[in-house]
């Protein structure tokens, strides 16, 4: 869905405010801003499917969405929770290749989007957006990395907990349903609702109205980083 025409100041502030971006000269960011649109997605929208050639890299500029994959049996895997200022579809804007993932929105989304093709001529003609590309897509294989091993090494209750700890606003209460979670972690619902008991009966934790109080921070460490 197309919105009407974003002024050249509402570009300039997205583009100052995104790690690709934000050291450029400012008639740098004047010209990238001729090849960058606002689009407007509602809840439930996909913005793009797996498979899917990808127009350019989106910068996530109002609401948020969830990058997930579909495993052949029909099961989801929410990869990341994409907020306000998030960069994503960087890999197949750049690499030419068909999107990796999928992208749906979770509530009214606004995506700046920027056209591949200006970005592949700011890689051949700027050596420093080009080092910021490199810097940037190594972050990425890091965080994947870590993501691997997590899975690799610890079992859901511990993961879920480490979930709680750094995504989970600060009052706890909870941004997704069990379903969500499971998603996000790999695993089905009957898992993770296992897993909130065990860490509830530990004392760690306390379930309210929806709400993950943390009761005993010590014990809920624990589950973060078990021995």
């Amino acid at each position: 869905m197309k919105l009407s025409q974003p002024t050249l100041k509402q570009k300039m502030d997205a583009l100052r405010g995104n790690q690709y971006f934000d050291d450029l000269a400012e008639p740098m960011l004047m010209d990238i801003a001729q090849f960058m649109r606002l689009a407007e997605y509602q809840r439930g929208d996909v913005l793009f499917w797996e498979g899917e050639p990808c127009e350019g890299m989106f910068i996530m500029e109002q609401g948020s969405a969830k990058i997930f994959r579909i495993s052949p049996q029909g099961r989801q895997y929410i990869v990341r929770i994409l907020q306000e200022g998030d960069t994503f579809a960087e890999v197949p804007a750049f690499d030419e290749g068909t999107s990796p993932v999928n992208v749906a929105a979770l509530e009214i989304c606004r995506v700046w989007i920027i056209d591949r093709n200006k970005l592949h001529a700011l890689v051949m003609e700027h050596p420093m957006f080009a080092q910021k590309v490199l810097v940037n897509f190594g972050k990425m294989l890091r965080g994947m990395v870590r993501m691997v091993s997590e899975m690799a090494f610890y079992q859901v209750t511990h993961r879920l907990a480490r979930l709680i700890d750094t995504e989970m606003p600060q009052d706890r209460s909870a941004p997704w349903t069990q379903e969500q979670l499971a998603a996000r972690l790999g695993t089905v619902r009957e898992v993770v609702a296992r897993s909130l008991k065990e860490m509830e009966r530990s004392g760690a934790i306390k379930m309210e109205d929806r709400r993950i109080h943390i009761v005993d921070r010590e014990i809920f460490d624990q589950w973060i980083m078990p021995n």
